[in-house]
């Protein structure tokens, strides 16, 4: 069973920055493709970005060039650093494992089996 803990949301001003934290324990990242979603105020949970086994990784259009997502195998801790951080990008964001990520399906939500708690961010204009 894979446990899944995101850490360093919090309250930032537009423009500023964040680095998420998502720190597994009980079997290693490096089988998992892991991914990042939000849910803003009122809104679906949405994908963010993810990184396949392979290294590879996608991003939604709105964050491409702002957010980028990496891992550190040795603390089996992901990251999602975010720069430009704007107001629209309030939202619970969640870190998710999986092991049936592929091209056609990494933004659905289905795709992923584990999920942290999320964490908090705010964003004030």
């Amino acid at each position: 069973q894979l446990q899944l803990v995101e850490s360093g949301g919090g309250l930032v001003q537009a423009g500023g920055s964040l680095r998420l934290s998502c720190t597994a324990s009980g079997r290693t990242i490096s089988n998992y493709a892991m991914g990042w979603f939000r849910q803003g105020p009122g809104k679906e949970r949405e994908f963010v970005a993810t990184m396949r086994r392979s290294g590879s990784t996608y991003y939604q259009d709105s964050v491409k060039g702002r957010f980028t997502i990496s891992s550190d195998n040795a603390k089996n801790t992901v990251y999602l650093q975010m720069n430009s951080l704007k107001t629209e990008d309030t939202a619970i964001c969640y870190c998710a494992a999986g092991t049936r990520v592929v091209d056609s399906n990494y933004a659905l939500r289905q795709s992923y089996t584990y999920w942290g708690q999320g964490t908090q961010v705010t964003v004030s204009s």
